[in-house]
Parts: structure tokens; sequence; C-alpha cells
């Protein structure tokens, strides 16, 4: 059945069980499939039957007092702006509050406790508990008007008792605490300020990429540049570009040559060259020369718009250990209210003490706010996948942080991973190699595999200028075949010229010998039903694989390669950069059979692949890693997209994931301890409310700043 997703974005969300309850409202509503609500993003992302009435979706949203809407498309809600208008408001609550709490918190606490001062204080309180804690107690009434409770529940009902208590207990003569209410309405405003500051630092990975893009381009029009919006930018407007500049829109080279710092798109800092022909991306940066680039992706389609669309989605997600703080979410705040109560009538019971009672009952329901809960996992997966663009890694699911630290094996596949996938022609064995060369030339033009690219290459380089060819079939792993003037040409392997029935001479078969153990990969060109050639092609490892491979072992990893190439030639590239296994003369088809063979052993294993042609094997490893060439991006096979074909990235992906759900696991723990612990210290009589104030502002804040300091991972040993 088909569906489509939209996303709402919401406000007035305030912790975890807020997402939770518009969660399960969204999910009863009818034609919704699934939804998934994340605090920390402030928005819904909803998976719905065609057709679905989307008016009635935000209105079951508004009903249980939030505020919902469609996110049209090619829209994003300045999340870091609501953000940072949040931590203003917040912060000058916060001091407009402290202003008059620390004075009637030293006047009842040091002063003389006399009427005067009681009076003084209940003077500077009020203000404070009606005025500048008024939010608490509004969507505290809005919940309850709609059935449900959350964490400005249990301060807006803490504050309130204790507010109350003291104004029947300064009549009655019993002892009163008016400074609890303020001190703990002053210190959980602090504490949502240095959240939604925190919050703001985390959700600045997409609007830190968004920046990245040019804001207006230099078009050439007759000759005549005039610069306009970058929103005005079609395919096909030729743009000029300037030493220093960013190119505004991916596209094409039509005149000029230059260097361009990809890093943002790749993570590689070393330029790349390019000259007429060669793809360039928006947000790249000309590092010298003019250039002109015709547009052929914008908006949207653009790689950076991919790159962006890939970390939403991911941080829309949810990793399957957020599921156990859910379920806790959800029942917490009513368990809370009702250990509260139990802990007031324990009080009355044991002791009679109304003062001690209450502020036993009030410290429950202060220390218990399951904030902490609802951060730990969103606030580490958007910190962790924001670093991971800005890397050249994306994470399409957060289930691929959990993912990544079970893997045992990985497997690259070689070509454009360990080596460059650049090949050339580097040796010919033949009577005539002219002739030999002609006619491989000739068959392999019509070809689209690199071997084939670099016979055509040396063909040429050697002015040798490729023919016509008809009948041509190409033979999956093995070769193709195809009529060059009347003759029957056929190029590849030795298996290949067997099934044809062609025999190779000892010469022939001594030459691809030589040919592999030097590293090279050796093939036969044959016509008429005789072999007359033994060629080979050389592919330059990448600098940076033996230091990939050598990183993998340290964490004890296990490092295999896959490729078609027979097995000598396989070994000798596996030996120079230490590879644990070879996995030779595999067809492209049987790529995913031999992850299965590696999973039925019992291991984890991660593929790195070309996200085309290894479809099949990224799906089936346990951890799909697919290498994005910038033009396709958005590669539906794997669960990770390395921006360029460098090995040191699946290093990077499988350190950060694991950073990453190391972070998340500390968060959970740290919440869920804290709570389990404060709790029966609160409900004991142990835990002051000021104190439970404090410190429940504080586990949310820590969490968060946990989950910020992956920003700093790789620029540090991690």
């Amino acid at each position: 059945m088909m569906t489509d997703q939209i996303t709402l974005d919401v406000e007035g969300m305030t912790c975890a069980s807020c997402a939770l309850r518009i969660e399960r409202v969204l999910g009863r509503q009818e034609g919704v499939e699934e939804a998934v609500v994340s605090f920390a993003g402030q928005e819904a992302r909803v998976r719905l039957a065609p057709g679905t009435d989307l008016a009635a979706l935000t209105a079951a949203v508004d009903r249980i007092g939030y505020s919902a809407r469609v996110v049209e498309a090619g829209e994003r809600p300045d999340l870091a702006g609501r953000y940072s208008e949040e931590t203003r408001s917040q912060g000058r609550l916060a001091l407009l509050a402290a202003l008059f709490t620390v004075p009637a918190a030293a006047l009842t606490m040091f002063g003389h406790p006399g009427h005067r001062a009681v009076i003084a204080a209940w003077i500077l309180i009020t203000p404070v508990q009606f005025v500048f804690g008024r939010q608490f107690h509004r969507n505290a009434v809005i919940r309850l008007r709609s059935g449900g409770a959350n964490m400005d529940t249990l301060v807006s009902m803490g504050t309130m008792a204790a507010y109350w208590y003291s104004v029947w207990a300064f009549f009655a003569g019993h002892p009163v605490f008016f400074e609890i209410a303020g001190v703990i309405i002053t210190f959980i405003l602090l504490g949502r300020f240095f959240e939604s500051r925190s919050k703001g630092r985390a959700s600045r990975a997409i609007a830190g990429l968004l920046e990245l893009g040019a804001k207006e381009a230099t078009v050439l029009h007759d000759g005549v540049e005039k610069a306009v919006p970058i929103d005005r930018v079609r395919p096909g407007d030729h743009m000029v570009v300037r030493p220093g500049e960013k190119v505004p829109t991916d596209g094409v080279i039509v005149g000029g040559s230059s260097s361009f710092d990809e890093s943002m798109l790749t993570g590689e800092s070393v330029p790349v060259e390019k000259g007429p022909g060669d793809p360039v991306f928006g947000a790249t940066v000309n590092q010298h020369g003019r250039v002109v680039v015709e547009a052929t992706r914008v908006g949207a389609e653009t790689a950076l718009a991919q790159i962006v669309r890939l970390v939403e989605e991911a941080q829309a997600t949810k990793a399957p250990i957020q599921h156990l703080a859910d379920r806790v979410s959800g029942v917490f705040v009513p368990a809370v209210v009702l250990v509260a109560l139990g802990t007031l009538a324990g009080w009355l019971i044991a002791t009679g003490e109304v003062t001690a009672a209450m502020r036993a009952a009030v410290a429950v329901l202060i220390i218990a706010c399951p904030c902490a809960l609802g951060l730990a996992t969103p606030t580490a997966i958007m910190v962790g996948s924001g670093r991971g663009a800005e890397m050249g890694v994306l994470f399409k699911d957060a289930a691929v942080f959990e993912r990544a630290r079970q893997v045992d094996t990985i497997v690259f596949d070689k070509t454009g991973t360990l080596t460059r996938g650049a090949m050339t022609l580097a040796a010919l064995e033949a009577d005539d190699p002219h002739r030999a060369l002609y006619l491989a030339a000739s068959v392999e033009a019509a070809g689209e595999h690199p071997i084939a690219r670099a016979v055509v290459l040396g063909a040429e380089e050697r002015g040798i200028e490729p023919g016509t060819v008809d009948d041509f079939a190409v033979l999956p792993g093995m070769g193709a075949r195809g009529r060059v003037e009347g003759a029957i040409a056929v190029v590849g392997t030795g298996r290949l010229m067997a099934a044809e029935g062609i025999e190779v001479p000892a010469r022939y078969r001594d030459a691809a010998a030589r040919f592999e153990e030097a590293g090279h990969t050796a093939f036969f060109a044959g016509w008429d039903g005789e072999v007359l050639a033994t060629l080979a092609v050389a592919d330059t490892l990448r600098p940076t694989a033996a230091a990939a491979v050598a990183d993998l072992h340290r964490t004890g990893v296990e490092v295999a390669m896959i490729t078609g190439d027979n097995r000598r030639t396989a070994t000798t590239i596996a030996a120079e950069v230490g590879i644990d296994r070879v996995l030779a003369e595999v067809q492209p088809g049987d790529k995913a059979a031999e992850v299965a063979r590696l999973q039925d052993e019992g291991r984890r294993v991660a593929f790195v692949g070309d996200g085309v042609n290894d479809a099949p094997a990224l799906t089936r490893a346990d951890l799909g890693m697919a290498v994005g060439s910038g033009t396709d991006i958005a590669i539906e096979a794997g669960n990770v997209v390395l921006m360029s074909g460098d090995p040191g990235l699946a290093v990077v992906a499988l350190r950060l994931a694991a950073a990453t759900f190391r972070t998340i696991r500390q968060n959970l723990f740290w919440a869920f301890a804290y709570n389990t612990a404060a709790i029966p210290l609160a409900a004991a009589g142990l835990l002051d409310p000021m104190i439970a104030a404090a410190a429940m502002a504080a586990s949310s804040v820590s969490v968060v700043g946990n989950s910020l300091r992956l920003r700093r991972f790789g620029r540090r040993r991690s």
C-alpha cells in the first residue's frame, strides 16, 4: 500500500511525556500508519495513507493542548531560532524570579522569623508564583482539561502546594515555606534557560549545513553578469564563480579550470582539480581561477540539500534503546503524583507533622520530572548525526548507532574504496600489440566498466582510435563480446575464454601470472576463436587504505576484501594494506551470498561498496555503508552514506556511531539512576524541595551537555 509522509511542526512540548502523548493521539487518527514525535526536534513525522485529512491531524493535536501545523515541501522550521528566542525568554524570567526570590529566601531563612518578615516574603514570592511561573500553571491546566499531565503538572502541583500551604500555615500559626515555591520556580526557569541554550546548540547541525550554501549567484546572460538570489537560478543557467567564491548550485564547468575545496561534501581537505566537463557542487569553494558553471540541479535536488534531508531524517527517527525510556516516561507523571500523595499520607500517619509531610511530598513532585529521560537519546542523535555530516558521513536512521557497535567484521569492495577506482592500462603481451589493442578497445568502448574505460584510454594514449562494434554483449563478472570488422572479438577472463571455447596458450597464461603477481588485473583478448593478447590494468591503492585497516584492527574488527579479481591479484593487494581475509573471483551478483556466508559464521558484518552495483550486499549486511559520489548521495541501499571512497570514512562511521551510542547509554543510565535514587530520598524527607529543584534542572542540562561533547569528535583523540 502506498503511503505519504508529512512533517508537523509542534509547539508546546515541555518534556518527553508530551511527545509520547502526541505520538499516541496521532497514531489513533484515521489513515495514520505511524507517527514519531521528537521532543528535542519539536516535530512529528507521520506516515499516512494518501487522502488522509491533514486538518483532522492538526486538530487532534490542538485538542490536547498543543499546537501543530503541516510543514510545506521545502520549508524548514527555524528550530535554532526558536530555541534562541526560548533561551532569551527563559533567561529573562529566571533573572526576574531570582530578583524577588533571593531576598524572600534571605528573610525567611536568615532574618527574624516575625510576621513582618513572613509577610514580606509572601509579597515577594507571589509574583514569582503567579507571574514569572505562570507558564507552568497555564500548561498544567491545559493538559488537565484534555485529561493529560506532564512535567509542568508536577511543577505546578508542587509549587502551588508549597504556596497555599504556607498561606494556610501563616494564619494557623505554623511554620511557612513561601521561599520553597520561589526557589523551585527560579531553579526550573534557570534550568530551562540552560536546557534551551544547549538544545539550540545541539540543533545547529542542519542550520550550519544550510548556511554553507551561497545566498546569490552571478548569472551570465548574453555576456552580461548579473547577481541574482540563489532561488532564482534555473537549470541551464551559466554562473560565473570567481576565486574564493562558493559554487552557487550543482553544475558542470563549461569554461575555465580551478581547484575546489569539497571538504563540506566529502570530509577530505585536499582540493580537487577540475576543468571543462567536470561536475561541481553547491557550497564547495573555488580556490583559484575564474570558471563558468552551467547549473544542472537546483533547490532540493542539490547535493547539499540531499545531505540536509538525510540528516533531518536520521534525527527524526528513534533508536531502539529509546523505546524503554518512552515506556517509562509514558507512565512516569501519574505514577509520581501517586507516590507524592502516598508520601504525604505516610508522613501524616507516621508523624502527624503537616509541614514535614508537605515538604517531602513537594520534593517528590519536583525531583521526579522525567525531562532527562526524554532528552537522553534525541540530543545525542542530533549532535552525532550533525557531526557525521561535517566529516563526510551520513547516518540514515537512529538504529545505525546501535547496530554499528556490534560490527566485528567489515568487508570492503576493492574498487573505489581501497583503491581509487581510476584504472590505467599497465601492460600488454601480444605479437601485434597495435592490432590487439585496437580490437580490445573497440569492444570495450561500448562498455561502462572501469576496466573497459582503462583499455579505451590506454588505446587513445597510444594514438589508436577504437572502431565500430556490432552485436555487443556484456557478460557480468567475465568481460564483453562484440563484432569488429566482421571478426568476433572477446575481451575478458579465462573463464570467459573457456565459456567461448577459446584455448589460452601457455605464453599468455604465463604473462597473466606475471601481471597478477605485480598486483595488476590481467585478462585476455581474442578473436575468431583464438587468444592473441594478455592485457593488464592497474588501480592505485588509496594512501589512507593501510592506515584505515590498521585502525580497524586496533578496535578488534576483522577486515575482508571482496573483488572479482583472481585470487593472486587480490592477495597481492590485500597484503599491501594488511587485509585479513580475501574473497576473490566473486561475481557481482554473488557478493550478497558472501556476506551471508560470513553472517552464518556468527559474524556481524559491515559492507562498504558502491551504492548502485553493490545494493544486494549492502542490504544483506548488518550495516551497509554506501559510497556516495556527490551526484548520488541519497542512496537507497545501505544504512550509512560515505561521501567519498576514502576507507578512513568507514572507520570514522564506526567510531562516531559507537561514541554516539555510548553517549546515549550514559545519558539514559544517569537519567534512570537520578530518578531511581532521588525519589526514595525525597519521600524519606532527606531531600529539601529547593535542592530537588536544582538537581532536577541540573539533570536535564547535564544530559544535553554530555551529548554536546560529540561535537568535538575527531578534533581530538576519541
